[in-house]
């Protein structure tokens, strides 16, 4: 499922953001990124700092969805899923 999400997301433009909040929902969408990256490539769970980082992110991102205008919603929500899947398969 992660690979699947993953795929997807990488296919995916970067969505328009209407408000203030694009830098810090980009910066979001890198970390857990690059998350995703080390866990396919090199074949190992999180550590305990990435699986804090990760889960920040997420908190942050709830904070941050309050903001987030409808058309972004399917994007910021994939990253939701894909940054949950890592939490609870690695």
């Amino acid at each position: 499922m992660l690979i699947k999400l993953w795929q997807a997301h990488k296919n995916d433009e970067w969505p328009h953001v209407e408000t203030g909040q694009e830098g810090p929902l980009m910066t979001l969408d890198t970390v857990i990124s690059g998350c995703v990256v080390y866990v396919l490539d090199g074949e190992e769970d999180l550590d305990e700092q990435r699986r804090a980082i990760v889960s920040d992110c997420l908190a942050e991102l709830d904070t941050l969805e309050i903001e987030i205008n409808d058309e972004c919603r399917s994007y910021f929500g994939r990253l939701r899923e894909i940054g949950t899947l890592l939490l609870i398969t690695t």
